[in-house]
């Protein structure tokens, strides 16, 4: 499991839009590499989006990804909500997180609603073509999660719900004032002169 934290740091609603095409970026490539992968705001979004959030990245090629991504992202476009404003230089940060500080609590099959579908993913004739993946459904958050890796659907709501109780484990830590501190050194140390990655235009098309 790896844990990426995507902030706007203390940026205007501009890095927020920017922040939503990472996030969409990154789910888009870890789904076309049968990565798994769930998202918890860490901000209270605005009509822009949140001002940060946490990915979970799970299965083989997600510590990969998340090199590939972590560091500054600059966007280069106009503000799309202020279209006389000079600036167009837009910057979010990607941080991996360490490991949770202890065990996530169990969560309730009660709590959860399940609904399977066809495996997918990479693999060719090798894939799993049952409907053995399972979507697992936090009712008392609302948080969702998918389960493909294993060929029993059984075992596939088992590794959904110990997915959701970290999912939900990491919701509230980023209650806690000791993510919140990391947070904010995120948001302090966000770098602009050294970007890992640009995009440019309306459409964040790579530079």
């Amino acid at each position: 499991m790896i844990r990426l934290l995507l902030t706007s740091g203390r940026g205007p609603a501009e890095c927020r839009i920017a922040l939503g095409h990472v996030r969409r970026s990154i789910t888009q490539e870890a789904v076309r590499l049968g990565i798994d992968i769930d998202c918890v705001d860490a901000a209270a979004p605005d009509v822009h989006g949140p001002g940060s959030a946490v990915l979970v990245l799970h299965g083989d090629g997600s510590e990969l990804l998340a090199r590939t991504w972590a560091g500054t992202i600059q966007w280069v476009s106009p503000s799309p909500v202020r279209p006389h404003h000079k600036r167009k230089n837009w910057f979010v940060s990607v941080v991996q997180l360490g490991p949770p500080p202890e065990a996530p609590r169990p969560v309730a099959p009660g709590e959860v609603r399940f609904e399977t579908l066809r495996a997918g993913g990479p693999g060719g004739q090798h894939q799993n073509k049952t409907e053995s993946a399972v979507r697992a459904v936090h009712l008392p958050t609302g948080l969702v999660v998918v389960a493909r890796e294993e060929r029993s659907q059984g075992r596939n709501k088992a590794l959904a719900l110990e997915r959701l109780a970290a999912l939900v484990r990491l919701a509230a830590e980023i209650e806690a004032l000791g993510d919140r501190e990391r947070s904010q050194a995120a948001h302090d140390n966000l770098e602009r002169g050294r970007p890992v990655r640009r995009y440019h235009g309306p459409g964040f098309d790579p530079a």
